[in-house]
């Protein structure tokens, strides 16, 4: 969760990871340029196969959790703002 929240500083977002009182992760994502533009991206294990994904606060699998500068892109052109 930490390289992912460094990547999407990279991008110019604000980001960081939080735990919440049960002990789980997830990164909050914020743009700056438009603060009302965020979201919260977990990380979960996929049931069918043994690997790890990115998920957005819906659930809805992101980005393999092994290519964080992956997620962070597609995180970034989601939270762009109009005209970025």
């Amino acid at each position: 969760m930490e390289r992912l929240a460094a990547e999407l500083c990279s991008h110019g977002l604000l980001a960081r990871v939080v735990r919440t009182q049960s002990g789980r992760l997830f990164v909050r994502v914020i743009n700056p340029a438009a603060t009302s533009l965020s979201e919260n991206v977990t990380c979960r294990p996929n049931a069918d196969v043994p690997d790890w994904w990115y998920c957005w606060s819906w659930g809805e699998r992101l980005h393999t959790a092994d290519d964080p500068a992956g997620a962070a892109t597609k995180v970034a052109r989601v939270l762009a703002a109009v005209g970025e």
